[in-house]
């Protein structure tokens, strides 16, 4: 690691760590609805929403209620994402006059931006109308990640209530997460993000001579430039941990990522609002420290991976060193593995974006993780097999770790022969039945996929790389789409009915088959009565908690998926090394 490498770190750690708290404290009072200068603005507006929906937002919602509302709401978004891609090549907005989306890829690509996976078996530039991106990709990249966020804030009400049988109402907490949050913080980075150079724009392709002329006829001497209303997308893309690109290089694209500050910002964004609601956790339940203590957990964690990462990708290839081969330099001549990355990020940013876009459920990329070293590229893929719970997708990452601490007390509670308890609620059998599915569901479907993906035909035919490799870009596929991630090693041909329909099915379930065990859980706790604290209670917001709670997590992470990992990313480190 060079000092450097370990100046970007420590920025970008401060500057995100710095400006979660008030950003936490904010969400909070948009969630418990508390007088904001923008609700001044915006608030005509909410009401009007209600007004036009017949929604009373005061109504409170069981858990069931709850679901369904989720349920049916998603279900639509999904719906008119098919049929936009379906109908495009007859809708306005297509000065490319691109085709009808077939029909297995619009299946696969209206569950991922639905459920906030946001794969793409696709290329943006050559397969979606300037239409479809917006009314069909942008619009869900902001509500499915508001359906997150409102999941996560019935769960802490879960927490606060008492004798309660309702958890908040469901369209009220969509619509403030859109109109408060997720809306006006995309407006600004879009408009910086124009500023740095991102495209917004309505012009069909742009046709350009080349710099350098040819001399023969045959050759080209134009190149097409594929632009569009990029920079709206991009913000919400980032913000709402969404994932997936206008363009099919992703951020690695200068029209989508132009310069280090947008580089920068772009990062910070990954994971801004999942760091931040952990503030949002600990203002809502009258304990910030609570919140401190999850935020120190995914912190410690996510820090650590990264250097692995960027260790790994400094170091190189062995074998290419000890056969006297010179390898590529980056721009801050570390040196190292410098394929499949841009030269003007470098091997520190490129392993930033990739650890934090994996951590949280992002799976955006401004590097491709196929060119990573086995070891190297293997973070990312376990960060996203640990539950999407470093961090994570806003919302759905802080209701998966605290799944976790769930966890974590019943095992602390069965150590000391005492009901475990958390923020005076008893977790008892229901809670633990419900977290245990939540973990189960993830796992059965990246490992169930992988295993029916090597075992038939149409699975083996799309792996250009067999062997080691091979394996692990299913088995990366698979994780990406149960995590709810997007991201790809990319060496793999997933665009075929296929893989379209086996990752969309994984999609649902690693989405809605996670969101529904949460709410039960946020309806049985909301029931229950709050015991006082006595002096045989676990604090829940010490370092020896936070200790506790990371080894929970990766404990779970590795029973679960090591012999899959050794199959794959240590297998082929081990024959890396095998030509020295």
């Amino acid at each position: 690691m060079t000092a450097n490498g370990l100046v970007q770190i420590t920025l970008y750690f401060v500057a995100l760590l710095l400006l979660a708290k008030p950003l936490g404290v904010y969400m909070a009072a948009v969630y418990e609805n508390r007088p904001l200068l923008l609700k001044r603005i915006l608030g005509p507006l909410e009401a009007g929403f209600y007004r036009l929906s017949g929604v009373n937002p005061e109504q409170e919602m069981g858990w069931k209620s709850y679901a369904a509302a989720l349920l049916w709401f998603n279900l639509f978004g999904g719906l008119a994402v098919f049929a936009l891609q379906m109908l495009q090549a007859h809708l306005p907005l297509n000065p490319q006059q691109m085709a009808n989306v077939t029909v297995d890829s619009a299946f696969n690509t209206a569950v991922s931006f639905a459920t906030n996976t946001n794969w793409q078996g696709y290329s943006g530039e050559t397969t979606m109308s300037y239409l479809t991106q917006m009314l069909g990709l942008s619009v869900q990249n902001f509500v499915s990640a508001a359906t997150g966020m409102a999941v996560l804030v019935a769960m802490i009400r879960g927490f606060q209530r008492t004798h309660a049988d309702g958890i908040g109402n469901f369209w009220a907490d969509l619509t403030r997460g859109t109109l408060y949050i997720l809306l006006p913080l995309s407006f600004v980075l879009a408009l910086v993000l124009v500023g740095q150079g991102v495209v917004q724009t309505f012009k069909p392709y742009q046709t350009i001579p080349l710099v350098e002329q040819v001399s023969t006829a045959t050759e080209k001497t134009t190149q097409t430039l594929a632009v569009g209303p990029a920079a709206s997308q991009i913000a919400i893309k980032q913000l709402g941990t969404n994932g997936g690109g206008f363009f099919n290089v992703n951020s690695a694209h200068p029209f989508e990522n132009p310069t280090p500050l947008a580089n920068f910002l772009e990062m910070l964004l990954l994971i801004l609002i999942p760091a931040a609601l952990c503030h949002t956790f600990g203002t809502m339940v009258g304990d910030p420290r609570q919140g401190w203590a999850i935020l120190s957990a995914m912190t410690l964690v996510l820090v650590s991976l990264l250097f692995v990462t960027v260790g790994y990708e400094q170091g190189g290839n062995p074998a290419l060193a000890a056969l006297g081969v010179e390898q590529s330099v980056s721009v801050d001549q570390s040196g190292g593995n410098m394929e499949g990355k841009e030269t003007r990020f470098g091997i520190v940013n490129s392993a930033i974006w990739a650890t934090a876009t994996t951590a949280a459920s992002n799976g955006s990329v401004n590097s491709m993780h196929d060119s990573y070293t086995p070891l190297g590229g293997m973070i990312p893929m376990w960060l996203i097999q640990l539950g999407e719970v470093i961090f994570g997708g806003v919302g759905s990452g802080l209701y998966g770790m605290l799944i976790f601490v769930l966890i974590a007390v019943f095992v602390a509670g069965l150590m000391i022969g005492r009901t475990p308890e958390y923020l005076g609620k008893k977790i008892e059998a229901f809670e633990i039945k419900m977290a245990a599915i939540v973990i189960l569901i993830p796992a059965f479907f990246i490992l169930g996929g992988t295993s029916l993906a090597i075992m038939v035909e149409a699975g083996k035919s799309a792996v250009a790389n067999p062997g080691a490799h091979g394996f692990s870009e299913i088995l990366y596929a698979f994780s990406s789409a149960a995590g709810n991630n997007g991201s790809a090693f990319a060496g793999l041909s997933a665009n075929s009915p296929f893989y379209n329909t086996a990752l969309g099915i994984t999609m649902l379930f690693g989405r809605y088959g996670i969101m529904i065990p949460v709410l039960a859980i946020a309806g049985s706790l909301a029931a229950k009565k709050t015991v006082p604290t006595t002096v045989g209670t676990l604090p829940t917001h010490t370092p020896l908690f936070v200790m506790l709670l990371i080894g929970t997590v990766v404990l779970v992470g590795a029973l679960t998926f090591v012999p899959a990992l050794a199959l794959g990313p240590v297998v082929e480190h081990l024959i890396m090394n095998t030509a020295l």
